[in-house]
C-alpha cells in the first residue's frame, strides 16, 4: 500500500480503517481507499443553514409536531389517523405509495420515517406515547446541528456487522457520486460485502436485494433528506445529489 494511503488512512475514523481492513484482498483495499480519495474524504464539510433546513425538514416536522407533549400512540404502537393524515398533508408521500394514506402500518414512507427518528436518537415510545428525547427537543431549533446529529448518527451506532458495513459502503457509494464505483449503489454494496467475508451460510453471496435490507436504515435516511433521488419503476436507479455527496462526506467523516 502506497504511502499516500498509508497517511489518509490515519486520518480516517476507526470504523471506516476497520472496513477497509475487512476486505480480503490488499487490491480491494486500495480500490477503496482509491475511491475515498477521488470523494475528497479528508476535504473539510460544509452546511450552511438554508440547505440544512430543506434536508432536515422531515426529522424537524416530526419534531415539532411531537413537540412537548408528545403523540399518543394506538393499542398497537402506531401514530393515529388524524397524525398520520397530517404527515401525509406536509410530507407528501402519496407520489411514493398507495391507498388512502391514513394508516401508519399501511404507509411505509411515513412508518420508516418515524422508525428512523427513532433509531438516530431523535424519538422515542414512552408508555404509549412518541416523544422527542432530550436530545431531539435540543435540535428542534438548530437545522444545522441536527444535519449533523443525522450524519454522526448514520449508520445508526448501535448497527454491528455486515448491517454497519452496509451502511458504510452505502456512504461510500453516495459520497463517491453518480456511477464512481462502476455499479448501481446496492449492486456495489452487495459485492464490497462480498469482499469483506459477509456471505450466506451455504457460502453464497449476498444478493443486491439483501444488501438493500442490510443498509435500509441509512437508506431510508439518505432518501428522506434528499440525499439520493428515490428511484421510481421505469426511471434510473437512486442517484446521489449534490447535496447528498456532501453529506455522505461528513458522515463516514464524523461517525460515530
Amino acid at each position: 500500500m502506497s504511502s499516500e494511503y498509508r497517511s489518509m488512512r490515519e486520518e480516517l475514523p476507526a470504523e471506516v480503517v476497520e472496513l477497509v481492513d475487512a476486505f480480503r484482498s490488499p487490491a480491494t483495499q486500495i480500490a477503496f481507499l482509491y475511491l475515498l480519495a477521488n470523494a475528497n474524504i479528508l476535504d473539510p464539510v460544509h452546511v450552511d443553514a438554508e440547505t440544512a433546513a430543506r434536508m432536515v425538514r422531515p426529522y424537524l416536522w416530526f419534531l415539532d409536531r411531537v413537540g412537548a407533549e408528545g403523540i399518543k400512540l394506538t393499542s398497537a404502537g402506531y401514530l393515529p389517523p388524524p397524525e398520520v393524515e397530517a404527515a401525509v398533508a406536509e410530507l407528501d408521500p402519496a407520489d411514493e405509495w398507495y391507498g388512502k394514506l391514513n394508516r401508519e402500518s399501511q404507509t411505509l414512507p411515513l412508518l420508516h420515517l418515524r422508525e428512523s427518528a427513532m433509531r438516530l436518537g431523535l424519538l422515542r415510545k414512552q408508555r404509549g406515547t412518541l416523544l422527542a428525547t432530550p436530545r431531539g427537543r435540543e435540535l428542534r431549533g438548530d437545522p444545522v446541528g441536527l444535519w449533523w446529529h443525522l450524519a454522526r448518527q448514520l449508520p445508526p451506532v448501535k448497527a454491528v456487522g455486515h448491517v454497519r458495513h452496509a451502511g458504510m459502503l452505502l456512504l461510500a457509494a453516495v459520497a463517491a457520486g453518480s456511477d464512481a464505483t462502476g455499479h448501481e449503489q446496492f449492486d456495489y454494496v452487495a459485492r464490497m460485502l462480498w469482499e469483506a467475508g459477509w456471505a450466506h451460510t451455504d457460502g453464497t453471496p449476498i444478493t443486491r436485494w439483501e444488501a438493500r435490507d442490510a443498509a435500509l436504515d441509512t437508506y431510508v435516511a439518505l432518501v428522506r433528506i434528499g440525499a439520493l433521488t428515490r428511484y421510481v419503476p421505469g426511471s434510473i436507479p437512486d442517484q446521489p445529489t449534490p447535496d447528498g455527496v456532501a453529506f455522505a462526506l461528513a458522515a463516514l467523516r464524523s461517525w460515530p
